[in-house]
């Protein structure tokens, strides 16, 4: 296993275990078979494991395993605070109590507020005092190390970054995302800041694992002799702003492939041959997008503030994956937040055409990305959610303008 450091040069193994695909039995996880997969990883070098507060079951099992096999001292436990339902101090301190008894332990390595999507939420803990929760949370040991995960747009990334002293983060990162959400922008700004990258979904759940015929053929034809998952992990490693991939392994063929390619990526081990071969899959994959937007983000800034790349993004997603994905996606991490880059706010200026290097007739394709993307029935469900977070918001200030009074 090879490993890397974080912000106090602790060492990470640079493939990290993402329990939320433990395998489900019945109405919960199948314990003995995540018991065996999670001691293996153990035992092959792997000392980062990733849950969370909303994974169903998945804390409790983690916690059992660690405490049954008296191993809880080898890893490194990574778990997330549901900040996006969170509306009191009172809830905080609730939740994360709750995640300590669930894993069986007194403290954890990495902490990370989940799913941040626009600064606004976390200005939003701000006012709850989550600052000096951190702080004393620090202080006592409770909480090794803070950082935040993230779905959203570039811009916003760097907004967050900018806000806290934050001791790492987690990002959605692969060759198909390289330029949508945080980015590779994203990944080397914060490196540049010495804070560490955890990298999420390096494979698209499996979507870069199950190549098109046309793109498998080309892996097959290289003589590279990797597999797709091969390809795809070693493109990660090769970054030295990667500090640790998760992995949702939940088989031990599965880990022994992923152990096996961890040991040997290192940085500098992908060669041009490797780069150019990426570049041809992603060409092939991209034949089925209904844009050509390769994310270079030179129609950036709008003045209108479109999220063009994103727009374009999730409209190529919804053919790439399913139309479902790529819809709720698009709600999640353009529609939802405080200011929405949907493409009726467009304006007609034609600035971005200027500028685009692969000639797309940007405004024309907003207009079919949006109805595409939403549909009278996704428009009004976005709609009632947006109005749900503002009468939430309104609540919120209320009850801060009540308590100074």
């Amino acid at each position: 296993m090879i490993y890397r450091r974080d912000k106090y040069g602790n060492l990470i193994s640079q493939l990290g275990y993402g329990c939320m695909r433990f395998t489900k039995k019945g109405a919960g996880i199948d314990y003995a078979k995540a018991e065996r997969e999670v001691l293996y990883a153990i035992d092959a070098g792997v000392n980062y494991f990733d849950t969370a507060y909303l994974y169903p079951g998945n804390e409790e099992c983690l916690g059992r395993i660690l405490e049954e096999n008296h191993c809880r001292d080898k890893i490194n436990i990574a778990t997330k605070l549901p900040q996006y339902v969170m509306k009191s101090m009172k809830e905080i301190d609730k939740t994360f109590n709750a995640e300590l008894t669930r894993l069986r332990t007194d403290y954890i390595d990495y902490y990370l507020m989940h799913m941040f999507t626009d600064l606004a939420e976390w200005e939003n803990l701000k006012s709850f005092g989550i600052e000096k929760w951190i702080r004393e949370h620090k202080a006592s040991g409770r909480i090794r190390q803070i950082g935040f995960s993230y779905h959203g747009s570039q811009e916003m990334f760097l907004k967050i970054l900018d806000a806290y002293d934050w001791d790492f983060c987690q990002i959605q990162y692969n060759y198909m995302d390289e330029h949508t959400q945080a980015g590779r922008r994203g990944l080397e700004t914060a490196a540049s800041k010495g804070i560490p990258v955890i990298i999420m979904e390096p494979l698209r759940g499996g979507k870069l694992v199950n190549l098109p015929a046309n793109a498998a053929g080309k892996l097959e034809a290289s003589g590279s002799g990797m597999s797709a998952a091969e390809l795809g992990l070693r493109w990660l490693w090769n970054q030295p702003g990667v500090t640790c991939v998760l992995s949702g392994m939940n088989s031990i063929e599965m880990l022994q492939e992923n152990v096996r390619i961890a040991g040997e990526a290192a940085v500098g081990s992908f060669t041009k041959e490797d780069d150019q071969l990426v570049e041809e899959i992603k060409a092939c994959i991209r034949e089925k997008e209904k844009v050509g937007c390769t994310g270079c983000r030179y129609c950036m800034p709008c003045p209108a503030g479109v999220d063009i790349p994103a727009v374009f993004h999730y409209y190529n997603q919804m053919y790439l994956s399913t139309k479902r994905e790529g819809r709720f996606e698009f709600a999640r991490n353009v529609c939802l937040q405080i200011e929405p880059g949907v493409a009726t706010r467009c304006v007609g200026c034609g600035k971005c055409e200027k500028h685009c290097p692969q000639g797309i007739s940007i405004r024309e394709k907003l207009k079919e990305a949006d109805r595409a993307l939403r549909p009278p029935a996704y428009k009004l469900g976005i709609e009632i959610a947006r109005r749900i977070m503002k009468r939430r918001k309104m609540q919120r200030k209320s009850l801060e303008e009540n308590e100074r009074v």
